[in-house]
């Protein structure tokens, strides 16, 4: 029986990739689940797992800083909302990754990966390079912060925005409304590149076409056709999360 530990600073989706595992390959055993960096580390130390499930941004030491520090008894997959960084980073295939909300297609093809790897008797490749050009790209390395103020067209007027005003995000034909507790405005930038712009942890994207402030979120709710949707505050709209996203709320 192979073993793994999961670390991710947000619980329900370790719970959710737990979950999934335990599903799509059962004699896997979760040797345990860490909530920052320094847990993982201690986890790893305690428990010698075959595999580590990283998340590349935690509290502390970063899945990046864990992954640098482990010996090479253990395969690492990262764990990114950065699709573009992880295609770019992963080419030569040195550790695998998942992409944020995890997909049980990817998942399965990384779980085939790996039983092919420990069946071998591989041992994991070297993840420094690795590491460092993923650290170097990431939003929020140096020279690259996450976005502080949003330019938008109200009218015939351009206003600057802060991003902490933001209800939300929802793409419309050409154009992205942004929600505040006041006003909406149109940007042109595209919703995909926009979230890669933001906080991971202060924007959710919950639908192929809204990103939401998860600060601004008062409460959650099922329609009966087991839809969730979320409650604002100061906003009377409640917006419709989509099936792909819906675990991100199973533990609110």
């Amino acid at each position: 029986m192979f073993t793994a530990i999961i670390a991710d600073d947000e619980p329900h989706l370790a719970k959710y990739l737990q979950d999934r595992l335990n599903s799509l390959w059962p004699e896997l055993e979760i040797a345990g689940i860490a909530r920052n960096g320094a847990e993982a580390m201690r986890l790893i130390d305690d428990a010698a797992p075959d595999i580590a499930f990283l998340d590349i941004r935690m509290p502390g030491l970063t899945g990046l800083e864990v992954a640098a520090r482990i010996d090479r008894r253990t395969h690492v997959v990262f764990v990114t909302a950065y699709d573009q960084y992880a295609v770019d980073a992963f080419e030569n295939e040195a550790a695998d990754y998942l992409l944020k909300p995890v997909a049980d297609e990817r998942l399965q093809r990384t779980i085939a990966r790996l039983k092919k790897r420990l069946a071998k008797g591989e041992m994991p490749g070297p993840v420094s390079e690795l590491v460092a050009r993923i650290a170097a790209s990431l939003p929020g390395a140096i020279g690259h912060s996450y976005l502080r103020w949003i330019r938008a067209s109200a009218g015939e007027s351009v206003r600057q925005i802060p991003v902490e005003e933001v209800l939300f995000f929802r793409a419309q034909d050409k154009y992205v409304t942004v929600v505040t507790r006041e006003s909406e405005s149109l940007i042109r930038t595209a919703l995909a590149e926009l979230v890669l712009q933001l906080d991971p942890n202060e924007f959710w994207q919950i639908h192929r076409a809204t990103i939401v402030n998860v600060s601004r979120i008062a409460a959650t709710r099922r329609d009966v056709a087991g839809h969730t949707l979320i409650k604002l505050r100061d906003h009377a709209a409640e917006l419709q999360v989509s099936r792909a996203f819906a675990h991100l709320f199973r533990q609110m």
